[in-house]
């Protein structure tokens, strides 16, 4: 192993690719506390230390992904969370719209299509994440305590003020996507992913530190046990799948022999990644977010509703939340499965080059097949991804774990995807200048 590391830095090649990606990432964590233009930094570190336990639930997972520079008002604030929003909602519009559809099957032509509609909607979404996050900086609701420095974030008010801190975020976040395509084009994995992964590893020792001051070294040490067995698990089956044999028939050609290999379909048990989970997170901050837009002025009482909404869907530790947070999260997994694999297209696909899989006629009977197999591969996996999700709700329950409990959730999900990918990439740059790689 250490032998493999030597190896990488011995390369030129992966030497400079390697730095060129922790240059990247060093600015990336660098932006993240500059703050924008007329934020009082004094009052928004004060306002942090008197929320110890970090951001409300309305705001854990856009603070999550932006690696707390959130709740810091800073120039790369929203974090690479526009960027997820979009391309998550392109991806979507393929079942609406047609054209979508179209341009993905285009190709390369097509997906660099697709990719700058990603872009443009990108900085669409910062302009309207910008203003919102603003407006609730101002209005002294982003930090939960009522501190008196907390509704006194902003230091001017005028309308040019306002414009230029929603056009300085709003350019941090294009700038964030530049830096993450450079890495992509120059450097070492996914630069999106990396960057995912920056902003959520920044968050684990503060957070761990945090457990340990407040529940004690005998509890942080339980924690750190349970997270490595979690890290474990969740390798485990993401590396998972269900291998579908397929046999290709062979052909003749003129005097040459085509076709007649083996091969197969990998489907995984997660085949949903961490999306499912995003859907309900943010599903579930809607009731919470309309509900804070109706807190009623100083002597009013609260409606029926919001005060119901208040006590049973912004506390992460109430049942009924972790029992809906559930539901929607295995919904929204079958939900997104059939979206991104389609039976039909791949049974069209086999069918069109002479593939079938043993046993089963190609046409109809194949996609029905397949889809009778990814029915039931989906439901431990929709399964296994609830239960992560919980971790961090259960620990907090429980034992009283601070709320952004690092080993659970989707960090822990995006930490060990993009950490596994990462590392197979690296071991196949070493494959080719080596006989031997990074893994063994």
């Amino acid at each position: 192993m250490f032998n493999a590391i030597g190896r990488i830095f011995r390369t030129p090649d992966l030497r400079r690719k390697l730095g060129f990606t922790l240059g990247i990432v060093a600015l990336f964590r660098l932006g993240s506390f500059i703050p924008a233009p007329f934020v009082d930094f004094g009052n928004v570190q004060a306002c942090l230390a008197a929320n110890q336990t970090g951001a409300t639930g309305l705001y854990d997972l856009v603070n999550l992904f932006s690696g707390g520079a959130l709740l810091q008002l800073s120039i790369f604030a929203l974090g690479i969370m526009p960027y997820i929003t979009a391309s998550i909602i392109v991806q979507l519009l393929r079942v609406v719209i047609p054209h979508f559809e179209t341009l993905y099957k285009e190709g390369q032509a097509g997906q660099s299509r697709l990719t700058q509609y990603t872009r443009y909607l990108t900085i669409a979404l910062g302009v309207l994440q910008s203003t919102t996050l603003i407006t609730v900086a101002r209005s002294g609701a982003l930090f939960p305590s009522g501190a008196p420095e907390c509704s006194q974030l902003i230091t001017n008010d005028a309308w040019y003020a306002i414009l230029l801190m929603v056009i300085t975020m709003t350019a941090g976040t294009g700038l964030i996507m530049w830096m993450g395509e450079l890495i992509t084009e120059r450097g070492i994995g996914n630069g999106m992913s990396l960057l995912i992964f920056t902003s959520i590893a920044a968050t684990f020792p503060g957070s761990l530190w945090a457990i340990g001051i407040a529940r004690g070294w005998d509890i942080f040490a339980i924690v750190l046990a349970i997270g490595l067995l979690v890290v474990v698990a969740v390798v485990f089956v993401e590396q998972s799948q269900r291998r579908i044999p397929v046999q290709y028939a062979k052909r003749m050609v003129g005097r040459r022999t085509y076709g007649g290999n083996n091969t197969y379909i990998p489907i995984k048990v997660n085949m949903a990644g961490v999306v499912p989970v995003i859907f309900a997170s943010s599903l579930l901050y809607l009731p919470a977010l309309i509900a804070q837009f109706n807190t009623p002025a100083a002597g009013e009482q609260p409606q029926a509703w919001v005060t119901w909404v208040t006590n049973n869907l912004t506390q992460g530790s109430h049942p009924l939340y972790m029992l809906m947070y559930f539901l929607l999260i295995v919904g929204f997994t079958y939900f997104y499965v059939a979206i991104t694999f389609n039976p039909d297209e791949v049974s069209e696909n086999m069918k069109k080059y002479g593939g079938f899989i043993p046993g089963i006629r190609a046409g109809r009977p194949t996609a029905e097949y397949l889809d009778y197999v990814l029915t039931r591969i989906t439901l431990p996996g929709s399964f296994y991804l609830g239960l992560i999700a919980l971790i961090p709700l259960i620990a907090f329950a429980m034992v009283g774990a601070d709320q952004n409990f690092p080993f659970g959730g989707a960090s822990i999900l995006i930490i060990v995807g993009v950490g596994l990918e990462t590392v197979k990439q690296i071991d196949a740059q070493l494959q080719q200048r080596h006989y031997e790689g990074l893994l063994r």
